[in-house]
This record gives C-alpha cells, structure tokens and sequence, in this order.
C-alpha cells in the first residue's frame, strides 16, 4: 500500500505515511489486553461489573500472524456490538483492524477496482475507532487478568460456513 504513496492526494498521503504509527498503537494497547494463555485457548471472555461480555476469539493462528475477533456480546438477543476482526502481526509488532462487522469480517478490500485513497481512509478510520474502543475497554477495567479462557467456544460466536470457507 505505501508503495504508490506518490500517486495519492496529499492529505491521503500523510494518512498513509501515519498508518504505521497507527498500527503500532493499536498493537500495544492490544498488548495491555492479551493474556498469556491466548496461545493455548481460542476463546475468552471477560466479564467486568454489570456491563456486557466481551469475547475475544481467536480465528486464525500462524507463526508471525493470528487473526482475532474482539466482540461484546450484548442482551438476550446476543447481539455483536462493536464487532473488531483485527489482524496481529507479531513480528512487526503491529495489528489492524479488518472490520467492524461480521459481515465484513474476513472480506477483502483490496484490488484494482477500489481507489487507493479510499482503502487509505477506511484503514484510518477503522484503525482509531479500535484504538479508542481498545482504550475504553482498558478504562473499564477488561484486561490481560480479566480474560479467562471458554472451555468451548458458544454457538453464538460461530462464523458462518461462507465466511470461514473465504478465509
């Protein structure tokens, strides 16, 4: 992506210059979060006060990279709000998010068809929304202590078949 910085707007441009940063951000809060065991677990949860469980599930696992879903789950309807697919890349010690909704989830949006401004500007954008919600999530007291791991991952969490077959 920052290969064809010199074809973008200028303002586009400082955006993609700044993306690193970003990531960088976004992978030290992500830091503060992770328990040592989501290694070992692909599901966990953490339940502070009163309000709603968040459930980080794993997706993907590899060597320098997993692929993780960060999601309240909220009221009897057990609806996914905020719903963060997020893309760790350990050895760069940076994440991003991929999405905000389980639709979106492992869809790709890169390709000749999309303007690279655009791509730029969602990869902002989606990128401070999780570094806020990451915050907040600190703020309220989720953490690496808090994060117990699921013996079993709930069937609310499942994917659907067409979005684990994409990915």
């Amino acid at each position: 992506m920052l290969t064809r910085v010199r074809n973008l707007h200028p303002p586009t441009r400082v955006l993609a210059r700044r993306l690193p940063e970003l990531h960088t951000a976004v992978f030290r809060a992500l830091g503060a979060m992770l328990p040592e065991g989501l290694n070992r677990s692909d599901c966990l949860v953490s339940r502070v006060g009163s309000g709603p469980d968040l459930f980080l599930q794993v997706i993907e696992r590899h060597n320098y990279t997993s692929y993780i879903r960060l999601t309240y789950v909220i009221g009897d309807e057990q609806q996914h709000n905020p719903n963060a697919h997020i893309r760790i890349y350990h050895d760069a010690r940076m994440a991003e998010a991929t999405a905000f909704s389980p639709e979106q989830g492992i869809e790709r949006f890169a390709g000749p068809e999309i303007p690279m401004h655009g791509l730029v500007i969602r990869n902002w954008r989606l990128n401070q929304a999780l570094l806020k919600w990451l915050d907040y999530l600190l703020a309220e007291g989720h953490g690496a202590d808090t994060l117990k791991p699921v013996e079993e991952t709930p069937p609310f969490l499942d994917l659907p078949v067409d979005q684990e077959a994409a990915g």
